[in-house]
């Protein structure tokens, strides 16, 4: 074999730096809607981030300690998964809702194929699906933030919140697509409050700016390449025109799906893992454009009122197919050519 041609288990990262390094860049980039989290729903949202880490951490070390393999938390990958699976739970989860979810998560989305780079899906999705099967009544209870009810919120001792709740903005989109009152709902205060992150929803995918910084760094640091985020939203902007210029009584402007609900999170930090995500660049397009009209999809015609989750589960388990149509030319080009 030539020398130029190096064999190994994803991730499949073309620039010459170490995987610690991308984790940490994710991490850095995901410090704004962290601390947007803890601006809205205050003590609480930072102990849920915090207690997902930590049980991440432990979970991969155990896992590690009875196969009698190497330790890979220097990689900080469970970290990262940690603070994903944290950032797209609701504020008011229980405590131990979140440590059973993290266990998930490492354990059987990640350390059951054997660790980092032998992965199929998303570990922090896996460990939200879980959890969505398993506890789905808390699972779509929102609170409102601090910033809107100063009296919440509070732990108790029991760890659990007392806050007033509310419907998420594409909770309101399905109410209006039910009664036909897209345009009264979706105004510009709405707007705002999903650009600022005043409004119900997880924790890390209330404030679309926060978010679009976190995603800016990425791609100025290069930990990132633009192919999978401009397609998935790109194609959920298509997908939501189409429906909005149906029927625009009944469906929300296409902005609003991009400012709302798990989307630019999905977009920077979920749909854009090395190692879950295709190989080549005509591979992310059309990864990311599954990501973006699946979501869409279900935002629209489903029963949920969310799909990032399902949309990046279903891409990628359909990553190596994706991986298989879009071979690249082997060094020295195709045979027989």
């Amino acid at each position: 074999m030539p020398d130029n041609i190096t064999v190994s288990p994803a991730p499949h990262i073309s620039e010459p730096v170490w995987t610690h390094r991308v984790m940490i860049d994710v991490l850095i980039g995901l410090v704004p809607a962290m601390a947007a989290a803890g601006y809205y729903f205050r003590l609480y949202a930072l102990i849920l981030i915090c207690t997902c880490v930590i049980s991440s951490v432990v979970t991969e070390w155990l896992c590690n300690l009875i196969c009698k393999k190497p330790n890979s938390l220097g990689d900080f990958s469970a970290v990262v998964t940690g603070v994903i699976l944290a950032l797209s739970l609701p504020p008011g989860l229980p405590i131990w809702a979140a440590v059973i979810g993290s266990v998930f998560s490492i354990a059987i989305g990640k350390m059951v194929f054997g660790g980092l780079g032998s992965n199929i899906f998303n570990p922090a999705m896996v460990g939200r699906a879980f959890l969505t099967a398993s506890f789905g009544m808390m699972m779509t209870t929102w609170t409102v933030p601090a910033t809107i009810d100063s009296t919440m919120p509070r732990i108790a001792p029991e760890n659990m919140l007392h806050a007033r709740t509310q419907a998420t903005p594409l909770g309101w989109s399905k109410i209006a697509i039910k009664d036909r009152n897209g345009a009264k709902i979706f105004n510009d205060e709405q707007f705002e409050a999903t650009l600022i992150g005043e409004v119900g929803g997880c924790l890390g995918e209330t404030s679309a700016i926060a978010l679009l910084i976190g995603g800016l760094y990425l791609l100025i640091r290069r930990t990132i390449n633009f192919h999978i985020p401009l397609a998935v939203l790109l194609s959920a902007f298509v997908f939501g025109s189409i429906a909005y210029l149906i029927d625009p009584d009944a469906y929300m402007q296409p902005v609003f799906h991009l400012t709302s609900g798990g989307m630019l999170l999905c977009a920077f930090f979920i749909a854009t893992d090395p190692v879950t995500a295709p190989l080549t660049r005509r591979g992310m397009w059309i990864f990311g454009a599954g990501v973006g009209t699946i979501t869409m999809l279900i935002r629209i015609v489903g029963a949920y009122p969310e799909g990032v989750m399902f949309s990046v589960l279903l891409m990628n388990a359909v990553t190596p197919l994706i991986d298989r149509l879009c071979k690249r030319v082997p060094a020295g080009g195709k045979p027989g050519v």
